[in-house]
């Protein structure tokens, strides 16, 4: 709960309280503190048995941290029902970049030139060259639409 607090904060906070109740009243203060944390707690844990025992047999396994969006995210991803990774597994990010390096920079990588060694028997074949550029427009031509200049 009070992971970021460090020890200058902390002796911050009892030269304070010192200050404010006083060596002789911050002993009952201390005590008066811990005992409604104490209550609030028992409160807490009683209303979740509650609700518990109210949703049913069904919701047994309900956590209240699960509500936390974080943590039903990460609990749901983790679940393998929904088959997310073999499609992890089958993803590969690094091997996909060397296509795209590859194809950006006019060469054939080992895959591609497979694919197309394949497919060229019903395609017209040639690898498209994404450096070349066009002078100039054709007359009443428009400029393409560029989302990342806009």
């Amino acid at each position: 709960m009070f992971n970021d607090i460090g020890a200058l904060e902390v002796v911050t906070l009892v030269v304070l309280a010192v200050l404010v109740f006083g060596p002789d009243k911050l002993p009952k203060v201390i005590q008066d503190i811990t005992r409604t944390i104490r209550k609030i707690r028992e409160f807490s844990d009683s209303a979740k048995a509650d609700i518990r025992s109210e949703l049913g047999p069904e919701f047994k396994d309900f956590e209240f941290e699960d509500l936390n969006p974080k943590t039903f995210i990460r609990k749901q991803m983790e679940n393998d029902e929904l088959g997310l990774q073999e499609i992890r597994n089958g993803f590969d990010l690094k091997k996909e970049m060397a296509e795209l390096t590859d194809a950006v920079h006019g060469r054939e990588s080992e895959s591609s030139s497979a694919a197309v060694g394949a497919d060229s028997a019903g395609s017209s074949g040639g690898a498209i060259d994404m450096t070349k550029k066009r002078e100039k427009l054709e007359l009443g031509e428009r400029p393409p639409y560029d989302m990342d200049a806009t």
